[in-house]
């Protein structure tokens, strides 16, 4: 049994995934996904299966539809069929209750000590479909600045290691290291607070040596009844037995559930907003 920690140093970087976190694309990934299915008499898609495919890369999610879903097409005709109705979805996409209220806080935030809460994106979407989900949202991904927007196939992140591995989240916080104001010390990761709905985010996050949010979908929440505390400390086995020195402990403080964005309690991270 671990010992809950609650001796955290302030935040002061917010590392943040997108799709289901801050818009509702996974929403419209199951559209697409469902459109497909139903046409081919597969039914609709299981939480079961959107479990597995949440958070990771898209080569990876899509082989593992595919595998379940045994469509009567060949992959490439499922991909043109996916990409088609993923051009006619993803621009409907719309930020997620509490979104833009969170966001437009930590870009004025502090620590207590006065010191500047820096935000980066983390996200397994490609840079075609990140344009595809926030051309009409620029406004709200402004806060973002380029540098400091790690996607899916982005080459500063190594080849095969997309979530559950770490690498996306610490590439994300070099961003933020390499572009820190003169006389600011650099963030260590267990400064840093993970922004996820999915669970192999989660373990990214949790592998990454940071503390987590985890605001999943009721219905993926519902999926892990029970073991919700396994989420928590990243010990789900989404990455498989490799690397398990890196994983948390049950109950160890490093991560808490989140119902919605809405309400952040800042206070709890050492972030003060004015």
């Amino acid at each position: 049994m671990s010992l809950r920690r609650t001796d955290f140093p302030p935040v002061r970087a917010c590392l943040f995934d997108m799709d289901g976190l801050l818009l509702d694309s996974e929403d419209k990934y199951t559209i697409c996904t469902n459109a497909i299915l139903a046409k081919y008499g597969r039914g609709t898609l299981p939480w079961s299966v959107k479990a597995q495919l949440q958070g990771r890369p898209g080569p990876t999610s899509s082989a593992i539809l595919w595998e379940w879903a045994q469509l009567p097409i060949s992959w490439e005709q499922y991909q043109s069929e996916l990409i088609s109705l993923q051009k006619e979805h993803f621009p409907t996409c719309k930020p997620l209750p509490g979104v833009e209220k969170l966001l437009g806080d930590l870009t004025v935030a502090r620590t207590g000590k006065g010191e500047k809460v820096h935000i980066a994106l983390a996200t397994s979407s490609t840079a075609t479909n990140f344009k595809l989900k926030t051309a009409h949202l620029e406004e709200l991904f402004s806060v973002f600045v380029g540098h400091r927007r790690v996607l899916g196939d982005d080459e500063r992140v190594p080849k095969g290691k997309g979530k559950p591995a770490p690498d996306i989240y610490l590439v994300a916080l070099q961003t933020i290291n390499a572009s820190l104001e003169p006389g600011e010390e650099e963030i260590t990761p267990e400064e840093c607070l993970v922004f996820e709905d999915s669970v192999p985010g989660v373990e990214a996050g949790r592998r990454a040596g940071m503390r987590v949010a985890w605001v999943p979908h009721p219905e993926l929440h519902k999926e892990y009844d029970g073991r919700q505390r396994e989420v928590l400390a990243g010990r789900t086995g989404e990455g498989g037995p490799e690397d398990m020195h890196q994983l948390g402990e049950i109950d160890d403080g490093w991560a808490d559930y989140m119902q919605s964005l809405e309400d952040f309690p800042y206070e709890k991270y050492g972030i003060i907003v004015e």
